[in-house]
């Protein structure tokens, strides 16, 4: 009887925890959280647009009979993605105001004037994602906050994903292609505000189509 109390009470009294085994653990639950953090980083693909292949463009109705295209030939667009469906994406714009080109040097001298984008105060365009759904397989809504002209509102366009091909000519890299589509009013945004509807429509719709590389 005295042997099995005696067991009985050893068997109940606290474990001292073991140091060596404590360490290990702390080592073992250190490394593995490192590298869930490397597999996170390493997750995140970051596509930039190639300027040769990509276009941002704008597109204005002119006394209400004709459209003028113009094009901006200096800009940066980047993707920030972890799914390759792009539903978790984020997208980053930026134009330079004063390589805008609509093919009429006197008209481009006009809209980088106070008149319009007042290039000298305001040169830069910015795009930055807020948020992205998906419609379809292919298809999504981006929006996000627009500025120009030293105004930044709320912008929606329509996204298809192109898709992803391998480059021939660049190693056979993988390329990406986005394409976007919207619609803003200049009036939002204070451009051209002498040059009322229907000598200038108010609305501007954008469209770029871009070609991303990693």
């Amino acid at each position: 009887m005295a042997k099995t109390l005696s067991c009985m009470q050893t068997c109940n009294l606290p474990i001292k925890p073991n140091k060596t085994i404590n360490i290990i653990m702390k080592k073992l639950t250190l490394a593995l959280f490192i590298t869930a953090i490397s597999f996170c980083a390493q997750a995140q693909t970051t596509w930039k647009a190639d300027p040769q292949h990509s276009r941002v463009a704008f597109t204005i109705n002119h006394l209400g009979i004709t459209d003028v295209t113009g094009y901006f030939g200096k800009f940066d667009i980047t993707v920030t993605t972890p799914k390759a469906d792009l539903t978790d994406a984020k997208f980053t714009f930026s134009a330079d105001v004063a390589t805008i080109n609509t093919t009429v040097e006197m008209r481009d001298k006009h809209l980088k004037s106070p008149d319009f984008f007042d290039v000298a105060h305001h040169d830069k365009i910015t795009f930055i994602s807020t948020s992205i759904a998906k419609k379809s397989d292919k298809q999504y809504t981006l929006t996000g906050k627009l500025t120009m002209h030293g105004v930044t509102q709320t912008a929606t366009f329509d996204m298809v994903y192109k898709g992803v091909a391998k480059n021939p000519a660049a190693n056979n890299a993988e390329v990406m292609g986005v394409q976007f589509t919207g619609v803003v009013k200049r009036s939002d945004y204070a451009l051209g505000p002498k040059f009322p509807a229907p000598m200038l429509s108010d609305e501007v719709t954008i469209k770029v189509d871009g070609e991303f590389k990693k």
